[in-house]
């Protein structure tokens, strides 16, 4: 196995098992110091090429500067054999002239000049008029820059200047290395400065994680009514709403699901309950097996029955595994023959019900899944209405829906729990309550129906002082352009 392949496993198990600050903080770091190094790297690099070429450029200007004084002492000698062997009167020649107050210049004398802090001089050289060396620098190469001497217009000497290609002198040397130092501590309070930063833009960014991650751990152990607080309206806010809402939705769900074990145990207990009294009646003899004891037993059986179909129904509602046939009905027939059904019951409590419905009520649905539920509506309407009271059904067409409209008499509903009507087991206690009511399933069975059919359903107050239940269907397509 390889280092580099070591390296890289360890590198992914480590940030596999990290935090997501450190991985951010760690990303971000390395980042920020690649680049800093890429900088500073850059940097040296342009430094030192540009730091050579202003050596040349200064040793080319000092080689310019010596040409009048090595041609005036050519005039003055008559040759180049004063300079042979004789360094110091080559080094006096190669001093800068001093520009004194006056403007004179000097090329010697006691006055102080300046020394040569490039080391340019140290790589000069005089050649004679057939470029052979007479003193200085000895490795003239073809690079070197020559710079022609003239006598009354004749070439009498070169004077070459070998270019610098690295830093030799110690003073450049320091220099050069007190920049590289400069750079190294720019670059580590660059770093430390950038790790600071790095940790407090990790925390920030992290901390709304961090809450939601704890978050998430309180909900998974049924901590429903954990809540993360929206700090801000990016994606990390409205990844706290969306967990706000989901906890809500968890919480409301678990406290119907409470309620549906605690409903369900008291329907079924009750029926139950009855007929186990009633069998040991019959068991003590203190009842007797007569037509009448038959009939209250079989009306508790029945009674189980339907609630054990309603939560079957439901249930399979709930899983969208109910069944549906949807063909090309009319619905009219549909709500007249469940009217005339119903309208026997309705007299025998005293109560009427009319009905003001169109010829024809054409729509594609499953008539038996819609004759469940008017029937659960009108069963609503008959077992919650006082004696006396009516129900009135009309439909119309809008919008190529039809709008079917159930209002009942007193009792009425309280306007607070209006929109509860339709969640299983709710009954309103009070006058509409469990004694003349049933389980509280037919409601919310009936919205399963109409949201299956791309419909809505839903409960007002009506002129009447009782219950309007309106629901909404989509008329079929094609009859709606036949009309048109």
């Amino acid at each position: 196995m390889s280092i580099a392949h070591s390296i890289a496993e360890l590198t992914d198990r480590f940030f596999y098992r990290a935090n997501i600050r450190l991985k951010l903080f760690y990303a971000m770091l390395a980042l920020i110091v690649a680049v800093i190094a890429a900088i500073n790297g850059a940097g040296h690099y342009i430094f030192n090429r540009d730091f050579l070429g202003y050596l040349n450029e200064q040793a080319q200007q000092r080689m310019e500067d010596m040409v009048p004084r090595l041609e005036q002492a050519y005039r003055e000698h008559g040759n180049w054999e004063f300079l042979r062997d004789n360094p110091r009167a080559w080094f006096e020649l190669m001093k800068p002239a001093i520009v004194e107050h006056s403007g004179a210049v000097r090329t010697s004398g006691p006055t102080f000049t300046p020394s040569d802090l490039t080391g340019a001089t140290l790589r000069f050289s005089l050649l004679d008029a057939r470029r052979q060396l007479v003193i200085g620098y000895p490795d003239v190469g073809p690079d070197a820059r020559l710079s022609p001497l003239m006598q009354d217009d004749v070439i009498v000497g070169w004077v070459a200047q070998t270019p610098f290609e690295s830093v030799i002198g110690s003073i450049d040397l320091r220099f050069q290395q007190s920049q590289f130092l400069a750079q190294i501590i720019i670059a580590v309070v660059a770093v430390m400065l950038a790790a600071f930063l790095v940790v407090r833009i990790s925390g920030v960014l992290t901390r709304p994680l961090t809450r939601v991650a704890r978050a998430t751990h309180r909900l998974a152990g049924g901590d429903y009514a954990i809540r993360v607080e929206v700090e801000s309206g990016d994606e990390v806010g409205m990844l706290a709403q969306d967990f706000n809402q989901l906890a809500m939705t968890l919480e409301r769900n678990e406290k119907l699901r409470r309620e549906f074990m605690a409903d369900v145990s008291h329907e079924l207990r009750t029926p139950l309950g009855i007929l186990n009294g009633q069998l040991e009646a019959l068991e003590d003899g203190v009842l007797q097996p007569d037509a009448q004891t038959l009939r209250s037993l079989k009306s508790e059986v029945e009674h189980l029955n339907k609630l054990v179909g309603d939560l079957y129904d439901l249930s399979l509602a709930d899983a969208g595994a109910l069944t549906y046939r949807r063909t090309d009905i009319d619905l009219a027939p549909l709500l007249r023959d469940s009217a005339a059904i119903y309208a026997e019951r309705f007299s025998q409590r005293g109560m009427t019900l009319t009905c003001s419905l169109p010829a024809n009520m054409p729509v594609h649905a499953d008539a038996a899944r819609l004759q469940q539920l008017l029937n659960n509506l009108f069963e609503n309407s008959l077992r919650y209405t006082d004696s006396g009271g009516r129900l009135q059904v009309h439909a119309q067409l809008l919008h190529q829906h039809w709008h079917l409209v159930f209002d009942d008499s007193e009792p009425g509903v309280p306007p607070d729990v209006m929109a509860r009507l339709f969640e299983r087991f709710f009954r309103v206690e009070a006058s509409r309550n469990r004694a003349s009511g049933g389980a509280g399933l037919g409601l919310a069975i009936c919205r399963r129906i109409v949201d299956a059919h791309q419909g809505t359903i839903g409960a007002t107050a009506s002129p009447l002082g009782g219950l309007r239940v309106s629901v909404v269907l989509p008329a079929r397509a094609e009859d709606e352009e036949d009309r048109a």
